[in-house]
């Protein structure tokens, strides 16, 4: 899978990616509104060119509050969000290329006021996505939001990410309905952050492209 042509799907305003781009920007800008006064701290996991934040954060009256830790493997993505960084003038976003499983890359931002986990539970293994839930306490303050993304087709695992993020103290704030033709949610980290296990791996990034060839749920 080429991850920097797969954004070209951003541009075509009738594309899943877009509608679903539209829906995490709206609960990116209402968890920046509900932040306190003062710093706040993002964490963007498989960040890709930025799109999801950089498409709320120029505007917003939190910019200048904002630093922003975006980690990319794909060194192409990451210049371009690099760019609309810096075309924005928003001088609190640190791109890193890199692994974003591991959190080594998230030690000195977490726990964060905002942790984006878009587009990565569809393309790690469901036994990985539930690991993820368990990291995600460790990288969201007590009152911060998660926002994540999973497609929908069968079998559904909505419902069970739901589950496994509220057995870990998160309430959900909402979710993407079920005819939507993706899944899009918002969790607020309701009990007190678990210290950040540093150079552990959160999962391993297979593709959505490879779970499907290999008649699993990604």
């Amino acid at each position: 899978m080429d991850w920097h042509t797969w954004h070209r799907d951003y541009d075509r305003a009738d594309s899943y990616l877009s509608r679903r781009l539209d829906a995490v920007q709206e609960r990116i800008r209402l968890a920046l509104d509900a932040c306190p006064p003062g710093p706040v701290r993002v964490i963007s996991v498989c960040a890709g060119q930025g799109h999801d934040l950089m498409g709320v954060l120029p505007d917003h009256p939190r910019r200048d509050d904002v630093t922003a830790r975006l980690v990319e493997l794909d060194a192409r993505n990451a210049a371009a969000a690099r760019e609309h960084a810096r075309a924005a003038g928003l001088r609190g976003i640190d791109v890193v290329v890199g692994d974003a499983s591991s959190t080594t890359h998230y030690a000195d931002i977490a726990p964060a006021d905002l942790v984006l986990m878009c587009g990565v539970l569809g393309n790690i293994t469901d036994e990985d996505v539930e690991r993820v839930a368990a990291y995600c306490r460790q990288l969201c303050r007590r009152g911060g939001t998660l926002v994540w993304t999973r497609h929908r087709r069968p079998p559904d695992l909505v419902p069970r990410i739901c589950g496994w993020l509220e057995a870990e103290g998160f309430e959900r704030l909402w979710l993407s309905g079920p005819e939507a033709d993706f899944g899009v949610g918002a969790h607020r980290l309701a009990d007190e952050p678990r210290p950040l296990v540093p150079a552990r791996n959160m999962f391993t990034f297979v593709g959505y492209d490879v779970l499907r060839r290999a008649g699993t749920t990604g």
